[in-house]
């Protein structure tokens, strides 16, 4: 899984924003606000991993349970996915 190209992750006003950059920002209007989480995973994504290389990133990131990990991250992929943001 690999997040596309045409995105671009910032810190504005304290917040992690990503917000579309080039051709996509002509069919994405707006910004995705994500938490520290969030913009982790978004960063590690921006490279192609599995799930399971996902899953064992945050564990070593922040202090987390596989199992919550899993859940975490799978959440964030289906995301990624229905919203077209993947590769």
């Amino acid at each position: 899984m690999k997040i596309k190209k045409g995105f671009v992750l910032r810190e504005v006003g304290g917040e992690t924003v990503v917000v579309p950059v080039g051709e996509l920002s002509k069919t994405f209007h707006g910004m995705i606000n994500l938490n520290e989480t969030g913009a982790f995973l978004w960063r590690f994504y921006t490279v192609d991993h599995t799930i399971e290389e996902g899953v064992e990133a945050l564990c070593g990131e922040y202090e987390v349970e596989k199992e919550t990990a899993a859940a975490d991250v799978e959440k964030f992929a289906a995301i990624l996915t229905n919203n077209g943001f993947i590769e």
